[in-house]
């Protein structure tokens, strides 16, 4: 059958022929302003991109020159599935840090911890399951749960992060309606986007909660060595081996661009995970898991990342008194690590129609709206401070502040605008995770 016989459209004729799954595939609406954010004249205060100026690249690049040199024939080969056993054995000591006792063989080297997501969810997720995830949630997680045709049910965070008792009984009202949940996805530190961090005392409860509803938890890491002030506080996966799926990676406390992320799981689901691995990518990248396994060998890794904390640190600072100056009528949280503050924008703005308006102002954020499954979160934004200098965050939220002027003076005038239709999830991008 030639195309010209199909029953498609005039611009895809094959577009009847998609899964049903692709059809729930959505670009972002705020993407095409990232591509005039990106621009160097805009302040991007939206990107989760770490800073990467901060790290010995010198020393790194002569580092992967000789790992070529010397190691050549194994990095550019294909490898294990399950990834490399000598980087395996060094991510079970990262994760000691946080009280997390793991043999090498409990871990499973993934491209980046957003691939560890859709394995986890390829192997558990059938249409219509229900995924439980915070109010707010990482817009990542909330694409890949909808690629693989689930629900998301939102629970309510607090300044303690994750409620222990909306949990509770968001699960039992689940199950009384014979939903089915195959798990609880949860960022405990420094959350993207909320900025919170589980409390120690919160942590034991939503383990036991999730135990005795039968609820595996896919625990979601990427921040928890970032901590500002504070020591680790122990992963909920130390407190549970069989009712924990725990998710690393080392784009936020090395390098995004390897590529290099893990899951630990309980081993009959490890065992799924590599065999939907392999399925997918054959094997991760063993020139990028030999450059990570030398970082940890022949660097100061952990002082590397007191460097960065420091650095983000007094981003975070410039952050919040900027906020203070220019932006008072707002609330925010003032978060103990990670890379973002959590706006809440003054009564009768909506922070996705404001969008447009503020890049033509020359700064970028990110809408309320991207971290919800649900079509809330327009009276909130997500400000980043990980990457821009802090003279230049300075700039973008003065620049922020004159937006926000310019909008509340049109509410006085002309009121709040009504809510907008639709409520779909934005696919991620480097922009936003």
């Amino acid at each position: 059958m030639s195309t010209s016989d199909s029953h498609g459209t005039r611009l895809d004729p094959w577009f009847d022929s998609y899964a049903a799954r692709a059809h729930r595939m959505r670009a972002s609406e705020i993407r095409a302003l990232f591509s005039v954010a990106s621009r160097p004249e805009v302040v991007s205060l939206a990107g989760g991109m770490p800073y990467i100026g901060g790290l010995p690249l010198d020393e790194l690049g002569a580092m992967a020159q000789r790992l070529i040199v010397e190691q050549g024939e194994v990095a550019l080969q294909y490898g294990s599935g399950q990834g490399d056993e000598g980087l395996r054995e060094q991510i079970t000591q990262v994760m000691a840090l946080e009280g997390i006792s793991a043999h090498p063989d409990d871990v499973v080297v993934t491209t980046g911890s957003q691939q560890a997501l859709d394995l986890v969810s390829t192997v558990f997720l059938d249409p219509g399951d229900v995924v439980v995830a915070e109010a707010p949630s990482y817009v990542g997680a909330l694409g890949v749960f909808r690629a693989h045709e689930a629900d998301v049910v939102h629970v309510p965070m607090d300044e303690d992060g994750l409620v222990p008792e909306a949990l509770d009984r968001t699960l039992g009202e689940l199950a009384a309606a014979g939903r089915r949940v195959k798990f609880l996805y949860t960022v405990p530190n420094f959350h993207n986007p909320g900025g919170v961090t589980l409390t120690l005392e919160r942590r034991p409860q939503v383990v036991e909660i999730c135990r005795r509803h039968g609820v595996l938890i896919l625990e979601d890491n990427p921040y928890g060595l970032l901590g500002f002030d504070t020591e680790p506080l122990p992963a909920m996966r130390s407190m549970s081996e069989e009712g924990v799926i725990y998710l690393g990676s080392f784009s936020k406390t090395f390098a995004p661009g390897y590529r290099v992320g893990w899951a630990v799981a309980p081993h009959a689901v490890r065992e799924k995970l590599v065999l939907a691995s392999e399925a997918a990518i054959l094997s991760p990248s063993n020139a990028s898991q030999l450059a990570i396994r030398a970082y940890l060998e022949h660097f100061d890794w952990q002082g590397q990342i007191k460097k960065f904390r420091e650095q983000y640190r007094e981003r975070r600072d410039a952050m919040i008194s900027a906020l203070e100056e220019h932006i008072p009528e707002a609330s925010w949280n003032v978060p103990d690590g990670g890379f973002y503050v959590w706006v809440k924008l003054p009564e009768g703005l909506d922070a996705k129609s404001m969008l447009p308006r503020a890049v033509t102002a020359r700064v970028a954020y990110v809408s309320g709206t991207a971290f919800y499954a649900d079509g809330q979160g327009r009276d909130h934004m997500r400000l980043s401070f990980c990457y821009p200098t802090p003279e230049r965050i300075r700039e973008g939220v003065r620049r922020l502040a004159g937006v926000i002027d310019a909008e509340m003076e049109t509410v006085r005038i002309f009121g709040a605008a009504g809510e907008p239709a639709g409520d779909a999830v934005d696919f991620p991008s480097p922009d936003l995770a």
